[in-house]
């Protein structure tokens, strides 16, 4: 990995990892004020849930994208493809 892509990854993680961070405090936020409003017993888990199952299901396209599906992944793949398609050498 050269370094301009060395750079690109360090700034995409830096920029999930603030989006994490951000969905931590905003959920604690909202639960804890549920929590303080209804009591223990009644929380609502609609409300401002909608919010958060959004965001957490785009953080968690960005985390496959960003921890599995990867530079390295897409490389093996362009790799093993090549592979299969090698043509024989006709003399």
């Amino acid at each position: 990995m050269d370094y301009y892509h060395a750079q690109q990854r360090v700034k995409e993680l830096k920029r999930f990892y603030k989006s994490l961070l951000w969905f931590g405090i905003v959920s604690i936020v909202i639960f804890s004020d549920d929590l303080f409003k209804k009591g223990i017993f009644n929380i609502s888990h609609w409300d401002g849930s909608v919010i958060l199952l959004i965001w957490g299901i785009i953080l968690t396209v960005k985390a496959v994208k960003l921890f599995i599906f990867d530079a390295d992944w897409e490389r093996s793949i362009v790799e093993k493809e090549m592979g299969k398609h090698k043509d024989p050498v006709k003399f």
